[in-house]
């Protein structure tokens, strides 16, 4: 993996994002985002989005390389506020993923407009 600067893992700063709603009409398409949710596994098992990878921030630096993901198609990472999203984005984008986003607000985001989950414990 290319080497990141010291202040990739800084939950601050901006990043590309998408609107919670935006994302959900994106899933209904015709070439849907991959999506990448890098919350703890305890977070993934109270409800997650359908097709979320599941990889904990802390283990995504190693796994980058072996990551399931076209890096041709978008990605947009998920965790639960969106602070860890920040430095999940940024590790993609240099690992390759041109088009990655966050998911704008998180999962708080996404549960607050009534959007669905799954709560399957399929890691």
């Amino acid at each position: 993996m290319p080497r990141l600067p010291f202040f990739w893992w800084v939950p601050w700063g901006r990043v590309s994002e998408v609107d919670a709603a935006d994302l959900e009409k994106e899933l209904q398409g015709d070439a849907p985002p991959q999506l990448l949710d890098v919350r703890t596994r305890r977070e993934f098992r109270t409800g997650h989005i359908a097709g979320a990878v599941h990889v904990p921030i802390g283990a995504l630096r190693s796994r980058v390389p072996h990551l399931p993901f076209d890096p041709r198609r978008p990605i947009v990472a998920i965790c639960l506020s969106a602070h860890r999203n920040i430095p999940a984005v940024r590790m993609l984008k240099s690992a390759g993923f041109k088009d990655a986003r966050q998911l704008a607000g998180g999962m708080l985001a996404w549960r607050r407009k009534g959007l669905p989950t799954r709560s399957d414990h399929r890691l």
